[in-house]
């Protein structure tokens, strides 16, 4: 049959038409298909956390240097963590072994375990725990849900002594989470990977709830959301002071918000600067455009927090909140458990894409310090179970958080140089007192002093005159003791509180001691206390005379001393009676101990046993000159030789005049 050539053209017509359908069917089709992240290469035999590292790019920086140590380098790379086990990874934390004086400048998903703020130098590695994701949900339940079982984490940073041809990598990476154990990772040209997995050693706590269980630690802050609204939410913060010698004093507390937050108002503690700035100009008022700012108490992103004075703690404004306004103290158990606590309030107010009751995210990167106290080094919050609260009707109940959040901060051992308090050592069988050393707490100016030289030794009296005026009295010391005199002088201690332990008398069946605070500082030191570890002949304390002592055998002999009632203040430094010629006076207290050596015949007082091994002032640890007094001067060492040749040629004489 023929087909008129109308029927062929409308055949070919419908054939191109649903050709075209067809096409454009697929296509629509493909493109609805999700892509699937990529899992980096490693992966395949690992059954628990798979970490891996790659190197992406680095370029030049400026400026340009022909030496290569100096010459700067921006580097960026990508670090995993995926969780290929059958156990769920509760706040992750990693370990990176940088080995190229990097300075890091960010780490988009994570953030420094220290709470140190970017850019960071990380040159002997650093710690990164997870931020807004710190959990990793297992495949199993999740369906092979890579958005909950991955994260990625960009680094970005500036890298130095690198040749051009150089790809700079970690020595080493791990995890550092409890119960798990890690190889040494496989390193490639450009990446580096390890599979860690869980210690069948390990027992972990058996907890009732997903949260993790509440760490230790010298201090520990917790953040309780009590109010949860869509918008806003009331959180408690409660800072404790678990270290039986650590303290704090006038605490000044920071953190960080990253997610847009700002503080509306606050109980039982205030901000350093009230500024609604920030809110004004920023995302929130562009949000809140009916909000009245200027009630708004603080919308800095690193707002500073400090406590309230004990005249605020009934006012109905911005007190009575229990535990609040003790003037930023906290002492130690040992010392007041009825002030090792500071509570106050905070209202939060959120911006979108936050506005649901249940998305709070506790602020980051915290930070607290206090006046001549010890310097803790803040963890990130971990979520933990919630708090539990006794109920305010005061009925045998218990209030329950609706989310809480853990903060734990540990003391750190300062380093030389960094002390903020020293100690001198004398003894009744030595003139001379052994100073605190040269820049203890370090030197700012060392122009006209050599930082560097031993501190010389003094006479007694010269420990009540600053060290302004010491050089003097250093100088005719020297001379009269035939000492050398370095040129230019050593610098001074520049330390605000110093300690001498001077050893008064030693005998068969005890020792004493005399301990004397000197206070250059112009602040006072209300309820003051002192740490004296001894630990051989500690365990053989007595008694404290113008002290309140009480021996610590378990913290290795040690000796925790605070002033008597009426005596618990050390005075600050105070101009001298005549200005003009007289130097500043030191605020001063002073006590004998004793010990007994019962039990203890082997002690050597004055070849050690006598002398501290650590003194802590108000929680602080404070530097130990690095000799002892001895009972001939103060040299260190003594060529016995030449000495008992003498005795044999002058017993001999002796025996010739005789005859």
């Amino acid at each position: 049959m023929k087909l008129s050539w109308k029927v062929l053209a409308f055949m070919l017509f419908l054939f191109h038409s649903t050709n075209h359908f067809c096409l454009a069917q697929d296509y629509d089709t493909d493109q609805s298909e999700p892509q699937q992240p990529t899992l980096p290469k490693g992966h395949d035999h690992c059954n628990g956390i798979f970490l891996s590292y790659n190197f992406v790019s680095r370029t030049k920086e400026y400026p340009h240097v022909r030496n290569v140590s100096a010459q700067a380098w921006a580097f960026k790379s990508t670090v995993t963590i995926i969780n290929l086990g059958i156990h769920v990874l509760q706040a992750w934390k990693i370990f990176i072994g940088f080995q190229y004086n990097e300075i890091l400048v960010s780490a988009d998903g994570a953030v420094l375990v220290n709470g140190a703020d970017f850019p960071a130098p990380v040159g002997n590695g650093t710690y990164l725990s997870g931020y807004p994701q710190s959990d990793l949900e297992t495949s199993i339940d999740t369906a092979g849900d890579l958005n909950q079982i991955q994260v990625q984490v960009e680094l970005s940073g500036t890298q130095f002594g690198l040749r051009p041809n150089m790809i700079p990598m970690p020595k080493t990476m791990k995890l550092v989470n409890d119960g798990y154990k890690c190889p040494a990772p496989i390193h490639r040209k450009t990446s580096m990977y390890v599979c860690c997995v869980r210690n069948p050693k390990y027992k972990a706590e058996e907890t009732k709830t997903k949260f993790l269980p509440r760490q230790k630690g010298d201090l520990l802050i917790s953040y309780d959301v009590t109010q949860a609204y869509g918008n806003n939410y009331l959180a408690q913060v409660t800072i404790e002071n678990n270290n039986p010698l650590g303290r704090l004093d006038h605490w000044n507390l920071t953190w960080e918000w990253m997610r847009g937050e700002f503080i509306y108002s606050m109980k039982g503690a205030y901000v350093r600067e009230v500024d609604s700035r920030g809110c004004l100009y920023g995302l929130a008022g562009q949000y809140y455009q009916e909000m009245d700012f200027s009630k708004v108490l603080n919308c800095q992103k690193k707002p500073i927090i400090f406590d309230l004075p004990a005249e605020k703690a009934n006012d109905t404004e911005l007190g009575k909140i229990p535990n609040c306004c003790r003037n930023g103290t906290l002492l130690p158990v040992t010392m007041d458990g009825s002030k090792s606590k500071s509570v106050f309030q905070v209202q939060v107010f959120k911006i979108p894409p936050d506005l649901n009751r249940t998305a709070i995210y506790p602020p980051q990167k915290w930070k607290i310090v206090g006046v001549l106290n010890p310097d803790y080094k803040c963890g990130p919050p971990i979520r933990v179970d919630p708090t539990q609260f006794p109920d305010p009707n005061g009925l045998q109940a218990i209030k329950i958080a609706l989310a809480s959040w853990q903060v734990v901060c540990n003391i750190s051992r300062p380093t030389k140089g960094n002390f903020r308090c020293c100690v001198s050592f004398s003894a009744y069988y030595n003139e001379s007192v052994i100073p605190c050393d040269t820049c203890a707490c370090g030197c700012e100016d060392a122009v006209k002093c050599n930082p560097n030289k031993q501190a010389m030794l003094l006479p007694a009296e010269a420990l009540l005159v600053p060290f302004a005026n010491r050089s003097v009295k250093a100088r005719a010391w020297a001379a009269v003791k035939h000492f050398p005199v370095p040129k230019p002088l050593p610098c001074g201690d520049n330390c605000g509180v110093s300690i001498n332990w001077h050893i008064t008398s030693d005998y068969k069946q005890g020792w004493a001691a005399r301990i004397t605070l000197f206070n250059w500082k112009r602040i006072n030191f209300e309820n003051w206390f002192t740490a004296v570890q001894l630990e051989k002949a500690g365990g053989g304390y007595e008694k404290l005379y113008s002290f309140n002592g009480t021996l610590q055998r378990k913290l290795n002999n040690t000796i925790f001393i605070q002033g008597l009632p009426g005596l618990n203040y050390l005075m600050g430094e105070m101009n001298g009676s005549n200005p003009k010629i007289d130097p500043n006076v030191p605020g001063k207290q002073q006590s004998v101990i004793s010990f007994k050596k019962k039990n203890r015949p082997v002690l050597n007082i004055a070849k050690g046993d006598g002398f501290p091994s650590r003194v802590l002032f108000n929680g602080e640890e404070c530097a130990l000159p690095t000799r002892i007094p001895i009972g001939n001067g103060n040299r260190f060492s003594a060529n016995l030789v030449p000495l008992l040749l003498c005795t044999i040629v002058s017993f001999l004489l002796i025996e010739i005049i005789l005859k």
